[in-house]
C-alpha cells in the first residue's frame, strides 16, 4: 500500500472517531450553535424594524433586515461553530491521546487531518440548519445565479477550513479546554464587531478601521454580494486573501506545535 493510501485510510479513521465523538457528546456544537440562532432571531424580531428603518430609510420592512443579517449570521455561524473545535483538540492534548497517537505506526498527518475535515463538515451543517431557520424566518435570494450560489457556498467552506485551521493551533496550544475556550472567543467577537449587524460606514469613524480590516467583513459583503445582488468591489479578492493567508498561518502553528517532542 502505498503512502498515500495509507494516509487516506488512517485520515478516514481520524474522520470518523470525531464524528463518532461529537454525536455522542453533542451538547458542545448545540451549545455553540445556539448562539448564531438566538442572535438571529433576537435582531430580527427584537431589533429588526429599528434596525432596517436605520439600514434602508422610512419604507424599509423587516424583510430588509433579514436579508441584510442572514449573511452575516453564517459567517457568526462559523466562528462560533469551529470554538468546539479548540476545545475537542486541547481535551485530546490534555488526556494525553494526542502523544499516544505519535508512537502508533499510522500517518502522523491523519490525527490533525481527521480533526479539521470533521470540523469543516460539523460547520457545513451548522450553516445548513441556521441557514434554514433565515429562509423559515422570510429570507429570499432570488436574483442568485446557481454560480453565485456555488460561489457562495465555496467561500463559506473556504473560510470555515481557514478557522478551523485556526482553531486547532489555538486547542494545540492550550493546557486545558477552558483554555482553548478562552483563546477562542475572538472568532465569536469579530463578527460583532464587523459589518454583520450594521453597515462599516455608519460607525463611528474612529471605530470604522476596527470593522473594515479585519477578515470577517470583507467575507460577508462578498457574501451579500454574491446572495443578494449588492457591490462586491475588492471584498471578493480581500476574502479570498485572508482565508489563504489564514490557513497558512493556522497550518504552519499546528504543525510546529504536533511536531515538536513532548516535554
Amino acid at each position: 500500500m502505498s503512502a498515500l493510501s495509507l494516509a487516506a485510510r488512517d485520515s478516514s479513521t481520524m474522520l470518523r472517531r470525531n464524528l463518532l465523538h461529537a454525536r455522542r457528546y453533542p451538547s458542545l456544537t448545540l451549545n455553540l450553535l445556539l448562539t448564531p440562532v438566538v442572535m438571529l432571531l433576537l435582531f430580527v424580531y427584537i431589533f429588526g424594524d429599528v434596525m432596517s428603518a436605520g439600514i434602508g430609510g422610512v419604507g424599509a420592512d423587516r424583510s430588509d433586515y433579514i436579508a441584510y443579517i442572514v449573511p452575516g449570521i453564517l459567517m457568526l455561524t462559523i466562528g462560533s461553530t469551529v470554538m468546539g473545535t479548540a476545545v475537542s483538540v486541547s481535551t485530546d492534548m490534555a488526556e494525553g491521546l494526542i502523544a499516544r497517537f505519535r508512537t502508533m505506526a499510522i500517518h502522523r498527518s491523519s490525527v490533525i487531518i481527521g480533526h479539521v475535515v470533521g470540523s469543516v463538515l460539523q460547520v457545513l451543517a451548522s450553516l445548513l440548519f441556521v441557514g434554514a431557520v433565515g429562509v423559515a424566518i422570510g429570507f429570499r435570494s432570488v436574483d442568485a445565479t446557481a454560480l453565485e450560489w456555488l460561489a457562495a457556498f465555496g467561500l463559506l467552506a473556504l473560510f470555515a477550513l481557514a478557522l478551523t485551521w485556526i482553531a486547532v493551533g489555538m486547542g494545540m496550544s492550550s493546557p486545558n479546554a477552558e483554555a482553548a475556550s478562552n483563546k477562542g472567543m475572538p472568532l465569536v467577537l469579530l463578527p460583532f464587531l464587523s459589518s454583520a449587524f450594521i453597515p462599516a460606514g455608519t460607525m463611528p469613524g474612529w471605530f470604522q478601521p476596527i470593522a473594515e480590516y479585519q477578515p470577517f467583513t470583507p467575507a460577508i459583503e462578498t457574501l451579500r454580494g454574491l446572495l443578494l445582488g449588492t457591490e462586491i468591489g475588492n471584498n471578493g479578492w480581500i476574502a479570498i486573501a485572508w482565508c489563504l493567508g489564514l490557513s497558512v498561518l493556522g497550518y504552519c502553528w499546528t504543525a510546529s506545535l504536533f511536531n515538536r517532542d513532548p516535554k
